[in-house]
């Protein structure tokens, strides 16, 4: 028989009291440095597991028969809407005040509840808006795509699409108030689908992504209309600005601006503040750090042979 007597087994809880003493005192270091008080999180943090199946059902309370649950036909779809969104913003309120009460500084919990109240009152009554903003993108993908044979496969099966759809709701939630929620929003759609957009990406209508995969758009970074973007496309920052003590200053503009009916082919690479005009193309594998005027063409540098004949 093949095993270890329990006698001769090394006794692995040695020091583990003592461990456990020492990882005390680093909690209470850390909350000491960022300005957490004993109550910091005592009643939990925003939870990704409930976000991704609050989102999934917003999903399908949005677009019933092709995101939503199959027993959802054309005679029950209006009840399902109406039940799932009853439920669902019930639980995105928790979640919503969760955030709000581990970020709460001098105001009451009362406070807190109105405050997470009034922020989930509002996204519910953006979410028209926000259904006739994703039928463009849907809209988008359909005649910007030739391998699409329908809005309904688009749907149904573009990861850019299920990307994009989360990306509009983090959004709002953003605008609102609620930024650690819409941020795990937004990583639960990098998760499923390798595009990361941040929540607070500005992205105006008719908005396309053609395959996505290693797509990254900033923070800060503004989106016209009709703005196409290809494979591995990145709208990042170029540097960060440092205050004297050498910490990042946050919440600056650093991200392009994309004006309206831009293309940006797969691996471009656009940096730091800079505006890309309206109406332009930027070729693959292209590296931008400059504006570009309006209806623009750029395209690596050809290879240049110096070898003469002769």
């Amino acid at each position: 028989m093949i095993g270890t007597a329990d006698a001769d087994r090394p006794e692995l809880t040695d020091g583990v009291a003592a461990i456990a003493s020492e990882l005390a005192e680093i909690r209470r270091e850390w909350r000491d440095a960022y300005g957490h008080n004993a109550e910091y999180g005592s009643e939990g943090f925003p939870s990704r597991g409930d976000l991704l199946k609050i989102v999934g059902a917003l999903c399908g309370a949005l677009y019933p028969l092709r995101l939503g649950p199959d027993f959802v036909r054309p005679h029950n779809e209006h009840v399902f809407v109406e039940q799932t969104l009853q439920t669902t913003l019930a639980r995105l309120y928790g979640q919503v005040r969760l955030e709000l009460i581990y970020a709460m500084a001098d105001e009451t919990t009362h406070a807190v509840d109105a405050r997470a109240a009034a922020i989930v009152r509002t996204f519910t009554e953006r979410l028209p808006a926000l259904r006739r903003l994703l039928d463009t993108d849907v809209e988008a993908a359909w005649r910007g795509d030739p391998a699409a044979r329908s809005v309904d496969e688009v749907l149904i099966c573009y990861p850019s699409m299920l990307a994009i759809i989360h990306h509009r709701l983090a959004h709002q939630l953003h605008v609102d108030g609620a930024r650690l929620v819409a941020r795990i929003i937004a990583e639960v759609a990098h998760d499923k689908t390798g595009i990361d957009i941040h929540p607070g990406a500005q992205i105006g209508d008719s908005f396309f992504i053609d395959h996505g995969t290693g797509v990254v758009i900033g923070e800060t970074a503004i989106l016209g209309r009709n703005v196409r973007l290809y494979q591995g496309v990145t709208l990042g920052a170029r540097s960060f600005a440092a205050d004297e003590a050498e910490v990042m200053v946050r919440n600056i503009p650093r991200h392009p601006i994309v004006e309206d009916d831009v293309v940006i082919y797969a691996g471009a690479t656009i940096l730091g503040r800079v505006t890309i005009g309206a109406g332009s193309e930027i070729g693959g594998n292209v590296w931008l750090t400059h504006d570009v005027p309006p209806k623009s063409r750029v395209i690596q540098a050809r290879e240049q042979n110096s070898i003469s004949g002769g």
